[in-house]
């Protein structure tokens, strides 16, 4: 692993946060794989591809067979979470290659790379300039940045289950990247160009029945820590958006793109 100066981020995904998304892969990739397609929207046929904060690594793969013949890299600071990557693709298959590491001091080489994409991967930097300087410095000139990040809970689906819980914090971590004004301004400091954010909705499958997505969401780190104890207030919250089969709400991002 290379060198890691986001500590905090690096013992929770490593830790509690980190294993409960690797045990629950495909949970995850059901509640925000509706956003693959704005993403994949930005990667051509033999594209190289950087993939930031890749997670157990579904877009990856997708990345990867959208370009065909390019090289894609998966980087992640959690090694579970990189351990279901490489056992859901793989150890080595075609051309995917996962590392584990710190986007913000990454050894990526000078332009090694046509697009570096993220889903829902850069909202935890430590210092965001830093890291997407560094992501800028990974790309060919004339490169592309595209990745999705949350906006504010308030007036959302997602906010409306988490307002029956206790306050959870806004402004830092998930919704870090929140306020597009102050994502732009980290991404121009950062040397980026072409800076635009437009908000984009997908469905989100969070659970089976009303039960389950309960459970699943009080397991998820911010719930299970700010607001342990929330299964049966979530329970009634989660009832408005209950179907067969499935529970069921409207997710909503902003959709950033950027120029090297």
């Amino acid at each position: 692993m290379t060198g890691i100066v986001n500590t905090a981020q690096a013992q929770a995904w490593n830790g509690y946060e980190g294993g409960h998304w690797a045990e629950h892969a495909d949970r995850y990739d059901a509640v925000n794989s509706g956003f693959n397609p704005f993403l994949l929207a930005a990667v051509g046929p033999g594209d190289d591809v950087v993939d930031l904060g890749c997670g157990t690594g579904q877009l990856t793969r997708l990345a990867a067979a959208r370009s065909g013949s390019g090289r894609v890299l998966g980087v992640d600071l959690s090694g579970p979470m990189l351990a279901a990557a490489r056992a859901r693709s793989g150890v080595g298959a075609g051309n995917v290659v996962f590392e584990q590491g710190d986007v913000q001091v990454f050894p990526f080489a000078e332009g090694s790379f046509d697009v570096a994409v993220s889903r829902f991967g850069v909202m935890f930097y430590a210092d965001p300039v830093a890291a997407f300087a560094r992501v800028r410095q990974a790309l060919r000139p004339g490169g592309r940045l595209a990745f999705v990040c949350l906006t504010e809970l308030a007036g959302t689906d997602v906010g409306t289950v988490f307002s029956a819980l206790a306050p959870l914090p806004t402004g830092s971590g998930p919704t870090s990247l929140a306020d597009p004004a102050h994502t732009r301004s980290a991404l121009t400091d950062a040397g980026f160009r072409d800076v635009t954010c437009t908000r984009v909705e997908a469905d989100q499958v969070w659970g089976r029945d009303v039960a389950d997505a309960a459970e699943f969401i009080a397991g998820w780190g911010p719930v299970r820590h700010h607001a342990p104890g929330a299964e049966a207030a979530l329970v009634e919250a989660l009832r408005p958006f209950a179907e067969p089969g499935a529970v069921r709400l409207r997710g909503a991002a902003w959709l950033v793109t950027a120029t090297r």
